[in-house]
């Protein structure tokens, strides 16, 4: 099974989100990200976040939903409400799932505070994901029925 995390820019939430996913997910399952209009760079403190939490960066790169390698089972899309940003629409028969959350990359302020929405977007997505690979462990093959209730289950946590 292979999940597409998938943002405008892919620079911050959908590269947590892949790592995250790499890291804790079950044999057969794979995470890769993506965005609609990648920045083509990936945000310097999202690789810190990263790296704090001692998950591997290299290989990580902002891409276009067009130059994936593999076609997903199943995407997520991470963007804000749509009124706080144009959120991609991923075309395909594929499971979907919608876990809005603000972007940290626009977040203003001092540096404790940009530091406390990077800290606060990767807690939010490992929890996610976390459960996710957790429900994924016993059967990475589950129908996609049963997919789409459980990613839309995390959505709502």
């Amino acid at each position: 099974m292979n999940i597409l995390f998938l943002c405008t820019g892919n620079s911050c939430r959908s590269i947590i989100a892949e790592a995250l996913l790499q890291s804790m997910a079950p044999p057969g399952v794979t995470g890769q990200s993506a965005g609609s209009q990648p920045t083509g760079f990936v945000h310097s403190r999202a690789l810190t976040v990263l790296q704090k939490a001692g998950l591997p960066t290299e290989g990580l790169a902002s891409k276009s939903w067009h130059d994936l390698p593999q076609k997903p089972d199943a995407v997520i899309t991470l963007c804000a409400s749509a009124a706080a940003e144009s959120c991609p629409l991923y075309f395909g028969s594929v499971v979907r799932s919608h876990w809005g959350m603000p972007d940290p990359a626009k977040v203003q302020g001092n540096e404790a505070t940009i530091q406390a929405a990077f800290s606060k977007t990767f807690a939010v997505l490992h929890q996610c994901i976390g459960t996710l690979a957790k429900e994924l462990a016993p059967e990475p093959d589950i129908e996609a029925a049963r997919l789409q209730d459980l990613l839309n289950t995390i959505a709502s946590l």
